[in-house]
């Protein structure tokens, strides 16, 4: 990225502890970085992840979706609060909350999210167990566009793990994240950077990008 080539503005919006939004935000300290991390919201005013942004000098808030009477509504205030930030991309980084199908399609082409396993398999929750009970010998992790139906995106990026004998859920889901911390700032400085935009329900890579792109979907 040249000096002059302005750094895409980015949201994280988290509802835990935000391990991967602490990957993000370490990536993009990285001159030549692509994105720029100026938010982060949370659903939940007790998630520790707000903490860990404001350590990093990062604008950090709670919109507490308890004290709304529908999901229109914290869609509304969260809707506020990216506009006021000129907020250009979005990254769900552990983000527990079903956004309305108004709120994504705003969004369509500029919110992202990573899921624990390689979709289209085991999509929702509990990924890890469920994926020990199918016996598939390969799991790992996906970054996709988000879409109204849920984890049914057009995907970026995955990275494949393999599932060894003994593992349980939570040795599963720990070679898993690993992965996650690396693919997910890849992802988004492609698309930060142009190298992958979403056309036609698909994801298209651009000429410059393509090695790019094969780098990111071989780790």
């Amino acid at each position: 990225m040249s000096a002059s080539t302005r750094k895409k503005r980015v949201a994280i919006l988290i509802s835990g502890r935000g391990s991967n939004m602490v990957s993000l935000i370490e990536a993009a300290h990285a001159p030549n970085y692509p994105a720029e991390i100026v938010l982060v919201l949370s659903n939940r005013p007790d998630a520790a992840g707000l903490d860990r942004a404001r350590e990093a000098g990062i604008p950090a808030r709670a919109i507490d979706h308890k004290a709304f009477p529908d999901r229109a509504r914290f869609d509304a205030a969260l809707q506020a609060e990216l506009e006021g930030a000129g907020i250009e991309l979005i990254v769900l980084a552990g983000f527990m909350r079903i956004l309305t199908d108004a709120f994504v399609e705003a969004w369509t082409g500029r919110m992202i999210n990573i899921h624990p396993s390689l979709l289209p398999l085991f999509k929702g929750t509990h990924t890890h167990e469920r994926a020990l009970e199918a016996g598939v010998r390969l799991h790992g992790c996906t970054v996709h566009y988000v879409v109204p139906e849920l984890d049914a995106g057009p995907i970026v990026a995955q990275a494949a793990v393999p599932v060894l004998p003994g593992d349980d859920a939570e040795t599963l889901s720990a070679r898993v994240i690993v992965q996650e911390h690396r693919l997910y700032p890849a992802a988004l400085a492609l698309i930060a950077g142009g190298g992958a935009v979403l056309e036609g329900g698909r994801v298209r890579f651009t000429a410059q990008a393509r090695d790019a792109a094969a780098a990111i979907l071989s780790l």
